[in-house]
């Protein structure tokens, strides 16, 4: 799996006065992509945890491109696309559903540590599963 999109549907409580998603809520989005890209290479964030391996945000950025509002259906695009010894870079990109421009891109490092806080090596089995990407040429960002 290169890239794997999830259906998101905004709820009422995501939106701010103006009645668009609120800007932090996109780190969550993102955060789900994520944990849903390791549900389907069949790795668990819970499993890694109850290995004493943990991946924590080292790095976290957004650039906004366009709106979401309440009850909108969002695709959230996630991707890996580079891969060091300690550290997992993933990109992501959310978009209104079927269209073929982002609203929000990200771009999330994640760094292995062990349950000390001292870093560690991303798990080989986890190596092996992940296939680097480009991502979508429409979804590429910051």
């Amino acid at each position: 799996m290169k890239v794997h999109v999830l259906d998101i549907r905004v709820r009422y409580g995501e939106t701010d006065c103006a009645g668009v998603v609120y800007y932090a809520n996109y780190l969550h989005y993102f955060e789900a992509g994520r944990t849903e890209y390791l549900r389907a290479l069949g790795t668990a964030y819970r499993t890694l945890e109850e290995q004493g391996i943990f991946l924590v945000v080292a790095e976290a950025r957004c650039k906004y491109l366009g709106r979401a509002g309440y009850d909108d259906q969002l695709e959230l695009y996630t991707w890996v696309d580079r891969l060091r010894p300690t550290r997992i870079d993933f990109r992501s990109a959310a978009a209104l559903k079927g269209a073929q421009r982002p609203i929000a891109v990200g771009h999330v490092v994640l760094a292995c540590l062990e349950a000390s806080g001292r870093p560690r090596r991303v798990p080989e089995e986890l190596v092996r599963r992940i296939e680097l990407c480009d991502g979508p040429a429409w979804a590429r960002g910051p």
